[in-house]
């Protein structure tokens, strides 16, 4: 049974209509005056007079010079746990030869994308980690050509300097001060400036993601993402101030993330609810964090694990952490998260920046089908085949049977000619022994 320590208040779909509308006039604009159109939406939106669509090189080395040491070399530690995980990722997938009948070879080549565009969201803060891990996986993957994109600041004219660091250790190709619904525009149908991409990754508001929306089947894209979110499963021996931590951790990011604790006890529930009020008092991001908490967060209590499971597995949250005694005999029946947290001390925080899995995931319960951003978003899987006339001696006619009952006789007719050039060999080699 499921007892409300906490409920979320309703929520007001408000708006779509006028995004979408909006995102559409963007996205037209774009495609017919190119370059222009997005010097005049950067002056209304951002703020930013003669915008210098491409980021020099000059610039970026400037970056590093405004950016403290300790923060690069922070960022450089990220970015090679990133690389090395991908890596591994990439190791994994393999190329594919089998014979699968006696002359019919079948099989798979693994093909990086020629070229992607990232987009690193600007928002509230610099996101100089979400440039790592957009990029850096496809450069692992092999893509020749990456663009990245981010929204100019109008007290500097440009990129924060920390994502343009970011955005060079990662190792994007070209850098571009485009932000919003115009930068994915620009991504997917090219301007005078930007060349358009094969596939568009990485998270944004919502007009990014309604861009993103409107330009899939034109371009690839990774997936639609939402407002973060964090599920946390906890026990009785949880700590309530890791639990509550991890919970305004997620709060932070935006006045519609969510934070959700399903526990199987009710007087951790409790403690947890008064370590988040508690340390809401004082926090430099309290405005975001308490707006987030008060309007979406929930605490869930549940007679059992299996309960809470089933819970985790409704919801399908972005980031599922575990806080309970024996976590490990519970994975394999969790089905849907975008990354999984085993036990108190692995922090979705780590995983946001250090340890090397990516964080950027399905969120609105989109980990049912899809998973988070990986190498593997950079590479096509294509299949091939090779016969020989053995081969051709075991399909034809099952394939031109086929072809028939589905109306199709040219297909038929290019099964069956094969089979009557192998049989009419096959006589002429009799003649001619004879």
């Amino acid at each position: 049974m499921r007892k409300f320590l906490k409920m979320p208040k309703p929520i007001l779909e408000a708006g779509t209509e006028d995004v979408r509308a909006a995102v559409e006039d963007i996205i037209v604009a774009v495609r017919e005056k190119g370059d222009a159109a997005i010097k005049l939406i950067s002056q209304r939106i951002d703020g930013v007079e003669d915008l210098r669509i491409q980021v020099p090189s000059e610039e970026v080395a400037k970056a590093y010079r405004l950016v403290p040491d300790s923060v690069v070399e922070d960022l450089r530690f990220a970015a090679r746990q990133v690389h090395n995980f991908a890596r591994a990722q990439l190791e994994s997938i393999r190329p594919l030869e089998v014979e699968i009948l006696p002359g019919v070879h079948l099989g798979h080549r693994v093909i990086p994308l020629a070229s992607c565009g990232a987009y690193v969201p600007g928002g509230r803060h610099p996101l100089p980690s979400s440039a790592l891990m957009s990029i850096i996986p496809a450069r692992v993957a092999g893509v020749k050509r990456i663009i990245a994109c981010s929204p100019p600041s109008r007290d500097i004219r440009g990129i924060n300097p920390v994502t343009l660091v970011a955005m060079d250790i990662a190792g994007a190709s070209d850098i571009y001060a485009i932000g919003g619904a115009q930068a994915i525009a620009a991504m997917a149908y090219g301007t005078e400036t930007v060349e358009a991409v094969d596939l568009i990754a990485g998270p944004g508001n919502q007009y990014v993601t309604e861009a993103k929306r409107q330009v899939s089947g034109d371009v690839g894209i990774d997936f639609l993402a939402g407002p973060s979110e964090v599920l946390i499963i906890a026990d009785e021996s949880a700590s309530p101030a890791y639990v509550a931590c991890d919970l305004l951790a997620q709060s932070e990011h935006d006045p519609q993330a969510r934070g959700i604790l399903v526990t199987t006890s009710e007087e951790l529930g409790q403690k947890v609810m008064r370590e988040v009020e508690s340390r809401l008092e004082g926090l430099p991001t309290a405005d975001v964090a308490r707006a987030s908490w008060e309007n979406h967060g929930q605490v869930i209590a549940v007679d059992d694990m299996g309960e809470a499971i089933d819970i985790a597995n409704e919801i399908a949250p972005e980031h599922l952490e575990m806080h309970v005694e024996n976590p490990d005999g519970l994975i394999g029946c969790l089905r849907n998260y975008g990354s999984l947290f085993i036990g108190g001390l692995s922090a979705e925080v780590f995983g946001d920046y250090a340890t090397g899995t990516n964080h950027i995931l399905p969120t609105m319960g989109s980990s049912r089908f899809t998973g988070g951003l990986w190498v593997g978003t950079f590479l096509k899987v294509a299949t091939h085949q090779r016969l020989e006339s053995k081969g051709v001696r075991q399909i034809a006619h099952v394939a031109g049977r086929l072809a028939e009952v589905e109306g199709l006789f040219a297909h038929r007719a290019a099964a069956m000619i094969r089979i009557e050039d192998q049989t009419q060999g096959a006589g002429a080699d009799v003649e001619d022994k004879g």
